[in-house]
């Protein structure tokens, strides 16, 4: 696949205007398809309504602290649901609560990373988690 679309799941503007700058100086081909809450997530994923010519991500980056639905019970959804459970999830959260990341691993996340403050850690982790879910590890199809 030349591109990999990712949806990032996130309510701050500020987070997410970083993940789509760090996006743009990335190694590989992405589109970032973006959601502001854990419902406007479902949809996409089940590509209801609006979301209908919605595609399938390669990669979800998932917050916790969303509005409404949480990111632990998206991801919980996600991975209950046959057709979305092999998609990668990794919590991308400015918790560093142990209890969070533990939930989230119970859960089935397929990484956490603690967002960085500095806007360069910040990119460095963008890039980090790119290069190993679309150039080391193996993803289905």
């Amino acid at each position: 696949k030349d591109i990999h679309d990712i949806l990032l799941v996130e309510d701050d503007p500020g987070d997410a205007g970083l993940v789509r700058i760090a996006l743009r100086r990335s190694r590989h081909a992405c589109r970032l398809h973006h959601v502001k809450d854990g419902d406007e997530a479902m949809a996409f994923l089940r590509r209801d309504e609006l979301h209908a010519q919605s595609p399938r991500p390669d990669l979800i980056l998932l917050d916790l602290n969303l509005p409404g639905r949480n990111g632990h019970e998206v991801l919980e959804q996600i991975r209950a649901d046959a057709q979305l459970s092999s998609i990668p999830v990794v919590i991308l959260s400015t918790s560093g609560a142990e209890r969070d990341v533990r939930k989230a691993y119970a859960l089935g996340a397929s990484s956490y990373v603690s967002k960085p403050m500095d806007v360069e850690a910040f990119t460095a982790a963008i890039h980090s988690i790119e290069d190993f879910w679309f150039g080391t590890a193996k993803l289905p199809t």
